[in-house]
């Protein structure tokens, strides 16, 4: 569907573009830009799509298969790592040193108590006590010490030991998490690759059946009943100011249309027609059925137009703003139609409505203005020698059947690329028309 817009640019360096730069050298004219080229072989097929997808499967399943088993694996290992019935090494030495520990930590809260008993014994001697009495209560509690301290040191060891081992035990249950984990990322990973080569696929499969290049989809052919008629567009638009006009889309065929696209594109130049001020301009729209004001896209395309039945017809409301820094100029402004059916059917008007209009300086009086007649696409038959570039604020064809052919233009001439992104032939302008493709096929 970009084909309109290359060819609307085409045509509007051709116009704009002084005379001066008309003489460039053919030789830059052969050369296509090498981002266009690089570009275009980089965009992988349908084909290749295909293939990535099936290999993204297949790792996907692979990992998938991986992730599953190392879920069983990571559930055996930690059921051979509990405290409570671990079987694993490391799982039995910890419950060992975690008993020893709980013995030591009871020897010693024995010993403890022994000592405190000792002590008591001592204290409760009275004087009438015996010197072997007394030697035989501190020698009591001298050795009621002694194995306090034993079992003091006991524990402290018992505690190290077991705080060792759980900790092993720890270790061993993080590193059975962390191999999970790779194999548990690495299907994400894998996922995520599938997901992203099957929406890819996807959307080269939906732009080929758009784009009537897919296996059940035919070429667009021209559609000469589908019109634009445009209104209340002034050949003369001041800097700093907005202008609101209306397009027109009328189905004059016996066909019911599924989806019917307008476009329209703008381009204009300072008065020396080598510099593009396009982005000075902003152009929206509004539909009945999409009231709210919208800017344009990139691609020059309004799809809120909608369905259209035979005869019937739908009225798009365009409003081109132009900033106060626009510099003073030319412009053109391009119209036409497209449609696509839900059975893969396509189409539209064969040709480009031009209207030439003039750019004023912020704070100009455009003076006198006159809004541009309404106009219909050439038939074949129309074999018309209406110059390109008609007077200011009337429509001009530039289709291959229309005012262009007049040229002498023939529509099997190799195309002729733009040189330098600047200048470009008349001729050449004639032969980008001529040689346009199906409606709504890729440039």
């Amino acid at each position: 569907m970009k084909i309109r817009r290359v060819l609307a640019t085409a045509v509007a360096l051709a116009v704009t573009t002084p005379a001066v730069l008309l003489s460039v050298s053919p030789a830059y004219a052969d050369a296509k830009p090498a981002a266009q080229t690089q570009e275009k072989q980089s965009k992988p097929t349908i084909k290749e799509l295909e293939e990535a997808a099936a290999e993204a499967q297949k790792a996907y399943d692979k990992a998938a298969k991986a992730e599953a088993a190392g879920r069983i694996e990571l559930e055996k290992t930690l059921d051979d790592l509990s405290e409570v019935s671990g079987t694993h090494p490391l799982a039995v030495a910890s419950a060992a040193a975690d008993q020893a520990a709980k013995d030591a930590a009871a020897a010693k809260t024995t010993a403890d108590q022994a000592v405190t008993d000792a002590k008591a014994a001592l204290d409760a001697l009275t004087e009438n006590a015996t010197e072997e009495e007394r030697t035989a209560a501190e020698t009591a509690l001298s050795e009621a010490e002694a194995t306090a301290t034993t079992a003091a040191t006991a524990k402290t060891a018992a505690d190290n030991a077991a705080a060792e081992a759980e900790e092993k035990l720890d270790d061993a249950r993080v590193a059975a998490v962390r191999a999970y984990g790779v194999l548990q990322n690495a299907a994400e990973n894998a996922l995520a690759m599938k997901v992203a080569a099957d929406a890819a696929l996807a959307k080269a499969i939906k732009e080929a059946e758009e784009a009537g290049e897919g296996e059940e989809g035919g070429a667009c052919e021209p559609e000469l009943d589908l019109t634009s008629q445009v209104t209340g567009l002034p050949d003369k638009l001041v800097a700093g100011t907005s202008t609101d006009f209306s397009l027109r889309v009328t189905n004059g065929s016996d066909r019911h249309m599924d989806e019917v696209l307008a476009f329209v594109s703008v381009h204009a130049t300072d008065k020396s027609g080598l510099k593009d001020t396009g982005k000075f301009f902003r152009l929206q729209w509004s539909t009945q059925s999409a009231p709210k004001w919208q800017n344009a896209d990139a691609d020059d395309y309004i799809d809120g137009v909608g369905a259209l039945k035979p005869g019937a017809h739908a009225d798009v409301k365009l409003r081109l703003t132009l900033d106060k820094a626009t510099p003073a100029g030319n412009g053109v402004a391009f119209f036409a139609a497209d449609f696509f059916n839900e059975d893969g059917s396509c189409g539209g008007a064969p040709d480009l409505d031009m209207y030439e209009f003039d750019v004023k300086a912020a704070g100009s009086k455009p003076g006198r203005t006159e809004d541009a007649k309404p106009s219909t696409t050439p038939r074949p038959d129309n074999t018309g020698t209406t110059p390109l570039g008609s007077a200011s604020g009337t429509p001009a064809s530039t289709g291959s059947n229309g005012s262009l052919a007049a040229t002498g233009s023939s529509s099997a001439t190799t195309p002729i690329a733009l040189a330098g992104g600047a200048a470009v032939l008349l001729g050449a302008a004639a032969v980008f028309v001529a040689r346009r493709r199906k409606t709504g096929s890729e440039a």
